[in-house]
This record gives C-alpha cells, sequence and structure tokens, in this order.
C-alpha cells in the first residue's frame, strides 16, 4: 500500500462508497465506461480538493464537512439539478412531497447532508487510516490542485448540459449557486476542532460503531418513511438537523479528555457503512427497482472484508506503535 499514491485511492474510494456501495449506482452502471469515466471525476475530485483545501489552511474535519455541502449542492443542484427537476428518477414521493417554489427543499437536504458525511468525508477518514503515516501530507501539489478544479468543473458543465434536458427556473439555481459560494468561503472561517477536550472519561469503539450504524439507519428512515407516512415536512426537515445535532453532541461527549484514536475513528465509520452492506442483499433482491441491481450482494461483502482487513490493520499499528 505505501507504493500506492492515496490520493489516486480517494479518488476511486469516493464514489466507490458514494454511489457503488449505497446502491445508487450498482454494478452494471458503475462498471461500464462511462461510469467508471465520470463518477470518480466527480467524486474523487471533490473528495481530493475537500481534504487538500482544508489541510492547507491548517483545517479539519470541520472545513472538510462544510466544504463536503457545498460538494453535495454542486453534483445534486448545480450538475444533475435533482434540487429542482420534479421528474428526476430517484425522487419518487419526493418529488411531490417538500416540493415548493420549484425547489425540491427535503431531497435537497437529505441529500446535501449526505453527501457530506458519506460521500466525502468517509472515504477521507478511510484513506487517512490506510495511510495513517501520511495523513498530515499534501497529496497533490498545486498542479494537481488546479487539474482537479478543472476536471470537476469538466464535469459539472458536461452534466448540466448533457444529463437531462431539465432547465432549471434562474432565480433557485442561482441561489444554489449562491449557497455553495457561500459554504466555501464559510469554510475558511471554522474552526479547527469542534470542541474543547472534556474531562469525562473517553468511550470505547463500541460505542462510536453504534453511534455510526444507529444514526445512519435513523437518517435514511426519516429520508423513507416520513413522507410516505406523511410527516409535515417542516418537522422532517427539522428532524433531520436534530439528527446532525445530536450526533455532533454525542460524539462530543463520548471523545473524553484523550480525543479520537483511529479505532474510534475506524468504528464510527464502519459503523455507518455497516448500514450499507447489510443494504445491499436487499437492494439487490428488490423487484421494485428500475434499475439492475445484480451483484449488490457481492459489493457489500467486499466492503465487509475490507473493513475486516483495515481494522486488523489499525489494530496491529497500535500496538505497534503502544510498545516501548
Amino acid at each position: 500500500m505505501k507504493r500506492i499514491p492515496p490520493a489516486w485511492v480517494l479518488y476511486f474510494l469516493a464514489p466507490i462508497i458514494g454511489e457503488l456501495l449505497s446502491g445508487s449506482a450498482p454494478p452494471i452502471e458503475f462498471f461500464n465506461p462511462f461510469g467508471l469515466l465520470i463518477l470518480p471525476a466527480l467524486y474523487g475530485s471533490g473528495a481530493i480538493l475537500a481534504r487538500e483545501l482544508a489541510l492547507r489552511r491548517e483545517k479539519r474535519w470541520p472545513t472538510i464537512l462544510v466544504l463536503g455541502l457545498a460538494y453535495g449542492i454542486l453534483e445534486e443542484g448545480l450538475m444533475v439539478k435533482s434540487f429542482f427537476d420534479p421528474a428526476w428518477q430517484d425522487l419518487g414521493l419526493l418529488g411531490v412531497y417538500g416540493r415548493w417554489a420549484g425547489v425540491n427543499w427535503v431531497w435537497s437536504l437529505f441529500l446535501t447532508i449526505y453527501h457530506a458525511v458519506y460521500s466525502i468525508a468517509t472515504p477521507i477518514f478511510l484513506v487517512e487510516l490506510i495511510f495513517p503515516e501520511r495523513r498530515d501530507e499534501r497529496w497533490v501539489g498545486r498542479r494537481g490542485m488546479i487539474a482537479l478544479s478543472l476536471l470537476l468543473l469538466a464535469v459539472v458543465l458536461f452534466g448540466f448540459f448533457f444529463i437531462t434536458e431539465y432547465r432549471p427556473p434562474a432565480l433557485p439555481y442561482l441561489m444554489a449557486l449562491t449557497v455553495t459560494l457561500g459554504l466555501y468561503a464559510a469554510a475558511y472561517r471554522m474552526p479547527s476542532h469542534w470542541w474543547t477536550r472534556r474531562i469525562e472519561p473517553k468511550t470505547g469503539p463500541l460505542w462510536f460503531g453504534l453511534v455510526g450504524f444507529a444514526s445512519t439507519l435513523v437518517f435514511f428512515f426519516m429520508h423513507w418513511i416520513f413522507p410516505e407516512i406523511g410527516v409535515p415536512v417542516p418537522l422532517t426537515m427539522l428532524a433531520a438537523l436534530l439528527l446532525v445535532r445530536t450526533v455532533i453532541i454525542a460524539l462530543r461527549h463520548m471523545s473524553g479528555e484523550g480525543g479520537w484514536s483511529d479505532d474510534d475513528k475506524l468504528a464510527l465509520v464502519s459503523g455507518a457503512l455497516t448500514f450499507f452492506i447489510l443494504l445491499a442483499p436487499l437492494s439487490e433482491f428488490d423487484v421494485s427497482r428500475s434499475d439492475n441491481p445484480t451483484g449488490m450482494t457481492l459489493v457489500g461483502l467486499v466492503a465487509l472484508f475490507f473493513l475486516i482487513w483495515l481494522r486488523r490493520k489499525t489494530r496491529r499499528r497500535m500496538k505497534n506503535e503502544a510498545l516501548p
């Protein structure tokens, strides 16, 4: 692994988590020339740029997550326009539920949070655990940053003009662009840490894993079930925001005086990804899907073995570091 540039691993891992493991692009869609070209150029460029921009400002996860929010709007709002298109293929009931003034508000909120956490922050977490000795290094230089920025811009423009013929209303689209730029500017004003370290005892990795799994389960439960049972739209959106706040508060109390170990980080991410691993075989045998989800069970198994391998690697390294 030391011979492989971590930037390349992140370039391909980001779309694997954001699209393949999540089931948004099952293997038949993901592993074709178009998917292998466009998805890494979109997700991979976004994840690398978010990490490198935060690192160059000597900031970390608060900044990465805010840049992840900006990425979510860039992809779903500015590129594929699913924030506005009532006929977007993945919307379902959310094309009606929460739609107002030409915007799919519930869909927009949930997808923005999803991309920040699962498409951007999660793969960065994992790649830095794979390459712990290089987590504080810059992975691309100035030319690489320019090239990735141009590549991301090109993919966004291609998606806007050619993925669908839908053209959103000018005012909501300009608002999305303004919010994206605002989040980009706000990221540079974010603190380096979420919180000051607390005195209470630190919680074990098991609890981090449970928080990762439970928060992901509740997040998707609200996304899928609340519209079906007719929960008022403002309550659904408020519940999503309260979930984010609750997770942040819980992680703050669990971090303790010593902060997070790599074991804690991996447990948190593994707990979140376990939801997708369990969902994978259900997706494959879901007869209501309009696409072909063949191979999702295998994707889940590969993800499971990857997490087991990374856990053993991390535990072995931490044990060696603890030796005198």
